[in-house]
C-alpha cells in the first residue's frame, strides 16, 4: 500500500480507502468484514458520512482493539431523525448528533470531522456565521476531532473553503465525467444525462483550479464518487459512452493535484478487494488514456490528464510532473514554495529539454509538450 501526505495535516494516509456505502449490507454484518480486509491490506482510512445508528455502531464494534490502526473521517452535521438521515444546520441537532456518533463508534475522538454536504455558496456563508464553524473548531480545541474537513460537489463552493483557510481537508467528487461539468448547487446535474448529450471538451476551469489550489495551500483532497455511483464501470450508464475499468477511475482521481485518498465504495469485500488491487496493478491496468481518447461525447484535445502517455524522454524528464507543476505556479501567479520544492526534488527539469518533439508523437490529446517545456524553464528558472 503506497500512503500519502494528506495535505499539511501531518497524517499519512492509504491512497485506498474505505467509503461507507457497503458497511449496511448484509444487516450490517459486511463492516467487520470489510475493516478485517482494509486491515490486511494496510488501508488505513475511512469514511463514514451516513448518521444511520446501526451503521455507526457496527463500524465501533469493527474498530474495537484497533482504534488507533485506522483514521476516521466521520461528518458533523449527519444526524438521524425519525428513523431516517437529515442535514441540518440547526447547531442544536449537530452538537447532540456529533456527541451521539461518538458513543456510538466508541471512541473519545475523530481524526478528520467533516461538515456534511455543502454545494451553496450561502450555505457555506451558514456555516461560517451560524455557528457551524465555530463549534467545529471548538471540537478541535477540545481534542474531539483533529482536523476539520469538508464535503462538497461543487468547485466553486469548495475552493471559498479551501480559500478561507478555515479547512484542512476537502471531501469532493472526482472523476473524468464530473470533471467537465461546471459549477452548480444542484448535484443532480452531475448524473443527468442531458448535461452530456452535447460534445464536451476539456476539464472545467474552476474545478481543475479547486485542484491545483488544494495542493497550493495543503488542503488534502479525499475522493468521493471516483466511480460515479458505478455509472462509469458501465457502458450503457457512463455518460461518457465507454465504460471505464476501476483501476482506471482511481488512477484518474490520484493523478489530480491535492488529491491523498481515493473512497472507494463496495458492496462486498470481494468488491474491495478489486479496487485494493490497484496497489499492485500494472501500468497498461492503470492507463485511462487510450479509453479516454475513444470517448464518443468527450473531448481532451490539448489538455494534460497527466498521464504520462508522453514517457519515455531522451532526457528522462518526468513531462508529467513538470506540466502539473507548472500550471500549479500558472494559476498562483507565481512560484509558491511547496511547488517550488517539488520541482526541485525531480531529477531531471525542464530547461533539459532538447525540443525533440518525441513526446507530442505519443500523446493521445495533442498537448503542445515542448511549449509547455519551454514555459516550466522559464518558470524556474532551468
Amino acid at each position: 500500500m503506497i500512503y500519502r501526505d494528506l495535505g499539511n495535516t501531518g497524517l499519512k494516509v492509504s491512497e485506498i480507502g474505505m467509503g461507507c456505502e457497503g458497511f449496511a449490507e448484509d444487516n450490517c454484518a459486511m463492516t467487520k468484514k470489510i475493516f478485517d480486509a482494509a486491515e490486511a491490506a494496510g488501508v488505513n482510512y475511512f469514511d463514514l458520512y451516513t448518521s444511520n445508528p446501526a451503521v455507526r455502531t457496527a463500524v465501533g464494534e469493527a474498530l474495537r482493539g484497533r482504534r488507533e490502526k485506522f483514521i476516521a473521517q466521520s461528518h458533523i452535521c449527519s444526524v438521524w431523525q425519525n428513523g431516517q438521515y437529515k442535514r441540518t444546520r440547526k447547531l442544536k441537532e449537530v452538537v447532540a448528533g456529533f456527541e451521539e456518533s461518538l458513543e456510538q463508534l466508541q471512541t473519545n475522538y475523530i481524526d478528520v470531522g467533516t461538515i456534511h454536504y455543502c454545494d451553496a455558496l450561502d450555505d457555506w456563508q451558514r456555516i461560517v456565521t451560524g455557528g457551524i464553524l465555530d463549534y467545529a473548531r471548538e471540537l478541535k480545541a477540545a481534542g474531539k476531532i483533529r482536523h476539520i474537513g469538508l464535503s462538497s460537489h461543487n468547485p466553486q463552493v469548495a475552493l471559498a473553503a479551501v480559500e478561507s483557510g478555515a479547512i484542512e481537508v476537502l471531501m469532493f467528487s472526482v472523476n473524468p465525467c464530473y470533471d467537465l461539468l461546471p459549477a452548480s448547487e444542484d448535484v443532480e446535474q452531475l448524473w443527468a444525462p442531458e448535461n452530456y448529450e452535447a460534445h464536451l471538451t476539456n476539464m472545467d476551469p474552476d474545478r481543475q483550479r479547486l485542484y491545483e489550489t488544494c495542493q497550493r495551500c495543503g488542503v488534502g483532497i479525499t475522493v468521493m464518487k471516483c466511480f460515479g455511483g458505478g455509472d462509469l464501470l458501465n457502458a450503457e450508464l457512463s455518460p461518457a459512452g465507454v465504460a471505464l475499468t476501476a483501476h482506471q477511475c482511481i488512477h484518474y482521481a490520484l493523478s489530480r493535484p491535492g488529491v491523498a485518498c481515493v473512497l472507494a465504495g463496495a458492496h462486498s469485500v470481494e468488491q474491495f478487494k478489486q479496487s485494493v488491487a490497484y496497489e499492485t496493478a500494472t501500468d497498461a491496468e492503470k492507463d485511462y488514456a487510450a479509453t479516454f481518447a475513444t470517448f464518443p461525447k468527450i473531448s481532451w484535445q490539448g489538455h494534460c490528464v497527466y498521464c504520462s502517455h508522453c514517457a519515455p524522454c531522451v532526457k528522462q524528464i518526468d513531462i508529467a510532473s513538470v506540466t502539473k507543476f507548472l500550471h500549479l505556479a500558472e494559476a498562483q501567479g507565481g512560484v509558491p514554495e511547496t511547488v517550488r520544492e517539488h520541482y526541485a526534488a525531480l531529477k531531471h527539469h525542464a530547461g533539459e529539454c532538447i525540443q525533440c518533439g518525441a513526446c507530442e508523437t505519443r500523446c493521445p490529446f495533442g498537448v503542445a509538450i515542448r511549449d509547455n517545456m519551454r514555459k516550466a524553464a522559464e518558470v524556474f528558472g532551468y
